[in-house]
């Protein structure tokens, strides 16, 4: 039985929605790094999660491809959407992302958390997870473009970009924090505070990748 044409339009509109859903779990992703921030971040806490959903919605036709080579039949997208009320609901929600969600909405939150990070410093509370934040939603669309770099096309691609999420992590991010954490022990040390945690979590940072080989050598 042929499919409705109805349906064909559907499930093409989520397609078509899926890249402008992406940028606003992203940008939730961003908004709870500041409740998850600090000194300490939670693997499975809001933010990754909300990571996991981006990757899903940037890969979710490869996803798709992938669920068709498993013998489950999924009738391919028309490539552009026919019936008309369903083609406007789209425009609206690509134009509501694209230039309220993204042009103004996010720049404004980086700013609050700005704000935010001034207000915990002055009350002598730690500015770190506001600022991080704040950096997050100000690199958003460059942090989508990085997303959608590491997209292989294949069917596997939602784990390929998890793989290479993971190694940017460990190959950019990490050394950074390591190098932060060696300068706050120098400020703790200064300050006559604890300093050795931080000593210990620089190298912990720069040598994450090796724990982890050592641990699949030990699994293997």
């Amino acid at each position: 039985m042929q499919t409705p044409q109805f349906l064909l339009d559907l499930l093409q509109l989520l397609l078509d929605l899926a890249v402008p859903a992406a940028f606003c779990t992203l940008a939730a992703a961003g908004v709870s790094l500041r409740h998850e921030g600090g000194i300490n971040f939670h693997v499975n806490g809001r933010a990754g999660k909300w990571i996991l959903w981006t990757v899903v919605l940037l890969t979710l036709p490869q996803l798709l491809s992938w669920i068709a080579v498993q013998g489950i039949n999924i009738p391919s997208a028309s490539g552009s959407v026919g019936t008309s009320w369903l083609a406007s609901m789209e425009t609206v929600f690509k134009n509501f992302v694209n230039q309220i969600v993204v042009a103004k909405l996010v720049p404004i939150l980086a700013a609050y958390f700005v704000l935010k990070a001034t207000l915990d410093g002055a009350a002598g509370e730690n500015p770190l997870g506001s600022i991080i934040a704040a950096l997050f939603l100000m690199s958003l669309s460059a942090t989508m473009q990085l997303f959608q770099g590491w997209n292989s096309g294949g069917q596997y691609a939602m784990t390929d970009m998890l793989a290479s999420l993971w190694n940017y992590i460990a190959g950019q991010i990490l050394p950074a924090a390591a190098g932060l954490a060696c300068v706050g022990a120098v400020i703790n040390f200064v300050r006559h505070r604890p300093w050795s945690r931080l000593v210990f979590a620089a190298i912990s940072f720069l040598s994450v990748s090796g724990i982890l080989s050592l641990f699949r050598a030990m699994a293997a």
